[in-house]
């Protein structure tokens, strides 16, 4: 089966992705030869939510900076991971820690995300009643195992998460962390003033 047959069997969606990175690589030029390393040495640490763009609100361009993104912005396991290769293999230098204002990590604790997986693995949806599944079956345990990192304050959230990463063994105490979120209804990066304080450099 040809790659054009395969494109044409999928979504909507899929179609503008391809039809989207056509374009952009006919606009790509010399941004081939951008360096591996960030060229601003930064790392951001941010939510994966679809209002949240870095390049604008962080005004970042391709090769500026790295950033690392999950749900809530959190420094999960994972997330430390990525900080620790961003420092040690490609010299990154200061780290941001932007969470943000109506996150749906705050709509969620981990026992409802696991009890709703255990009884569906299809969407679910929120009412007033709270979270429900339009149907229950097909649902696995698994989710037991997963800390999801909800949270209920988020200011606190992000003073949480610098602190965790000020503290990690793996990460330098000469790297600054700072601890910001943003607000979805501006556009701003509000600072969390105690998270700074915590993550200053020493």
């Amino acid at each position: 089966m040809s790659n054009t047959l395969i494109q044409q069997e999928t979504s909507k969606v899929h179609k503008e992705v391809l039809g989207a990175n056509e374009k952009y690589v006919s606009e790509f030029g010399k941004k081939g030869e951008l360096a591996l390393p960030p060229a601003r040495s930064f790392t951001i640490l941010t939510c994966m939510d679809a209002r949240l763009d870095p390049a604008k609100y962080a005004g970042l361009a391709e090769g500026d900076t790295h950033v690392i993104r999950n749900a809530g912005g959190r420094a999960s396991d994972d997330a430390i991971r990525s900080l620790v290769i961003s420092y040690k293999l490609l010299g990154t230098k200061e780290f941001f820690v932007i969470h943000h204002s109506d996150c749906g990590m705050q709509l969620f604790t981990d026992p409802i995300i696991r009890n709703l997986l255990s009884k569906s693995l299809k969407t679910a949806t929120i009412d007033s009643n709270g979270w429900r599944n339009l149907e229950e079956s097909g649902g696995s345990e698994e989710a037991k195992f997963i800390p999801f990192l909800t949270f209920e304050n988020l200011e606190q959230s992000v003073i949480d998460d610098v602190k965790r990463i000020r503290n990690h063994p793996l990460i330098p105490k000469d790297i600054p962390v700072y601890g910001y979120y943003y607000d979805v209804k501006t556009g701003k990066l509000v600072e969390v003033v105690e998270a700074t304080k915590i993550g200053r450099a020493s």
